[in-house]
């Protein structure tokens, strides 16, 4: 019977899934599977023939192997390598290059002999590319095939870098990369126009013939092409879809990469489901949604017809849950942020007592809090709150390098007008200016540049948060060590970050604490910074009497916003708010027009703000409630 269940449950899914807890479990898995192969290898006196992955997905995986080395005795004596691509034209030698990723991640730190590696050669002529492809194949086909291939997937669908309109037969060649491709691979080069237009790369039927193949993938910003890899139909538009053809495939996902499969978005469609409050509310929006009728005018026929007959059954008529959710909803939206004074808080997202709370605003960027928040930030400070805003890093990676130079300029121009000296000063611009021009894409900026660049940001934070409302005492610049330290150190310690955290908030002791809760930005900072608020609050919770009132807000928007069933918290604005909202943004100006680090939205933060707020009303609009001008969305979080 579990058996018959689990593939009722999967039945839309069209080839094998298991999904874990976590990347670092499921990495885990993974990198045992692999030990296996190469001991049993070992035992029979052959050697394994491993078809290995770069970018960020198999970095634990590498790390567990390289653990298993070191700490179980597994060699790499035995093994023989082949890295799916690489890019061109591309240095070996490149901080850029795979051959760089790979050996940083695991090469370095294992007993493989140096000849055992095979990975693309991006330093190649372009006559001599056809040859080594045919080379690389023909040295696959004579030791026996991959025993395993790892995969990552990429948003557009490839594996390796077959693309969009790749064959299922293709074999290693030269391609060409789709700009989406670039977009997600510009942090690494200091700008999309810096990252290569072609790379070298194994073929799906290269891949095909490995004796294993595992696709990995994490974080919901995989979530879309896996549903459509692994629930869409065959098309060479999505190259994934070819692994469906195969026998030995597994994908491999934490739970995030696939929270878009049917069993886990909308899993009353393919199983009973235990409908618990939250499973309603999210059935019952999806419903509306899906049929554009709002909540109280949906029937038992509608729950009938869309998979919701249990519920109907067991808790309808559908007219009463419908009531039921339409009021949970309501009773998100609240112009009272901080809690609505002597007011009846039974049915309101935020306390009323005490009426004027302490808040502390953490921004991971000097410009998360007025891009996701700024309209709760205005109004908490309009209604009397003590609020501070605690800027957790410098931001200086995302300043333009011309910006650095203009700075400069205006404060050599100042300082020749008060008749002071300006040599030094004068000296540092040449000095800057020189570097800058022979600066390799995604190089380290010299420190005192990067002392100008968080000048630049802290100066604008510093001016946006008066704008909203606050004292300079109110402003704090946390500086954080493991921003900068990650620069130069892959996995920098976070405890100094965290004793940081913990000193500030027994100071200030708040009632609310607010941290951004979009980990999909594309530099990492976000989930690292939440992780850091999060270990100081459970810390403070074991010792600190004070914390049993403190409740943690997440708030999102320079990225992407909460799925309207997980709103606990909608906080309207008026169309004057939204201009408010948006100076305060404009304050940013180094941020304003175009973003070091915009990701795959084209569009400025401030638009995107402003465009996501105005959805999210409208969503609720869609429900059936009040058309408001925006809303500001936040969840909050049990520690």
């Amino acid at each position: 019977m579990k058996r018959l269940n689990l593939l009722e449950e999967t039945r839309y899914e069209k080839l094998p899934v298991k999904v874990f807890k976590s990347d670092t479990e499921a990495s885990v898995k993974v990198a045992k599977r692999i030990a296996e192969i190469i001991d049993h290898k070992n035992q029979k006196g052959e050697k394994a023939i491993l078809g290995l992955a770069t970018g960020k997905t198999p970095v634990i995986v590498y790390e567990e192997l390289v653990r298993m080395h070191k700490d179980e005795g597994l060699s790499f004596k035995n093994v023989i390598t082949f890295n799916l691509d690489e890019y061109y034209p591309m240095e070996p030698s490149s901080k850029q290059s795979y051959v760089t990723f790979m050996n940083e991640n695991l090469f370095d730190h294992i007993d493989i002999p140096k000849e055992n590696i095979n990975i693309p050669d991006g330093n190649l002529k372009q006559e001599e590319i056809q040859q080594f492809c045919i080379d690389y194949e023909k040295k696959i086909e004579e030791l026996g095939g991959l025993d395993i291939q790892i995969l990552g997937i990429g948003r557009t669908g490839h594996i390796g870098f077959n693309e969009p309109g790749s064959a299922p037969n293709s074999g290693t060649r030269l391609v060409t990369l789709d700009d989406l491709t670039r977009r997600d691979a510009s942090r690494d080069f200091g700008g999309k126009q810096n990252v290569p237009t072609k790379a070298i790369t194994m073929g799906v039927g290269t891949i095909f013939k490995a004796n294993e193949i595992v696709l990995m993938a994490w974080s919901k910003n995989k979530a879309p092409i896996i549903q459509k890899a692994v629930e869409g139909d065959i098309s060479s538009d999505v190259p994934a879809t070819y692994l469906q053809l195969s026998d030995h495939v597994e994908f491999i996902l934490d739970e995030d990469a696939a929270s878009e499969l049917t069993r886990f978005k909308t899993p009353w469609l393919v199983k009973d489901c235990h409908w618990d409050a939250a499973m309603i509310k999210k059935a019952v929006i999806w419903l509306s949604n899906t049929l554009n009728k709002p909540i109280l005018k949906l029937t038992d026929e509608d729950y009938n017809s869309h998979g919701m007959a249990q519920l109907a059954v067991e808790k309808g008529p559908a007219y009463n849950i419908n009531i039921d959710i339409f009021n949970r909803i309501q009773h998100t939206i609240t112009g009272w942020p901080g809690g609505k004074p002597n007011a009846d808080d039974s049915q309101r997202p935020e306390r009323a007592k005490p009426a004027q709370k302490r808040s502390v605003i953490f921004s991971p960027h000097p410009d998360d809090d007025v891009i996701s928040m700024g309209g709760t930030f205005i109004r908490l400070v309009d209604q009397g709150h003590e609020v501070h805003v605690a800027y957790q890093t410098s931001g200086n990676t995302a300043v333009h390098d011309d910006d650095v130079l203009r700075y400069l300029e205006f404060s050599i121009d100042f300082v020749k007008s008060i008749g002071n000296g300006y040599e030094k000063l004068q000296k540092s611009y040449d000095m800057m200016r020189d570097f800058f021009k022979d600066k390799k894409p995604n190089q380290p900026d010299l420190e005192e540049i990067r002392n100008v660049k968080a000048f630049i940001r802290k100066s604008e934070a510093t001016a946006a948060a008066r704008y909203a409302g606050l004292r300079d005492d109110q402003i704090i610049f946390m500086d954080l060590p493991f921003y900068d330290a990650k620069k130069t150190e892959p996995y920098p310690s976070m405890e100094p970050d965290i004793e940081r955290t913990l000193r500030l908030l027994k100071d200030i002791k708040p009632h609310q604490v607010f941290a951004a809760g979009d980990f999909a930005d594309p530099h990492g900072t976000h989930i690292v910074c939440f992780r850091i608020v999060l270990e100081a609050l459970k810390r403070l919770k074991k010792t600190e009497s004070w914390i049993d009132d403190c409740w943690f807000w997440l708030y999102r928007g320079a990225w992407h916003e909460f799925e309207t069933h997980e709103i606990e918290m909608a906080v309207p604005l008026s169309p004057q708010e939204v201009e408010r909202k948006r100076n305060a943004i404009f304050k940013h100006q180094s941020q304003k027009d175009r973003p070091v680090f915009p990701g795959d939205d084209e569009r400025g933060f401030w638009i995107r703000a402003e465009e996501r707020n105005r959805e999210t009303a409208e969503k609720y609009h869609s429900l059936g409630l009040a058309n408001y001008e925006a809303m500001e969305a936040f969840i909050r979080w049990r520690y």
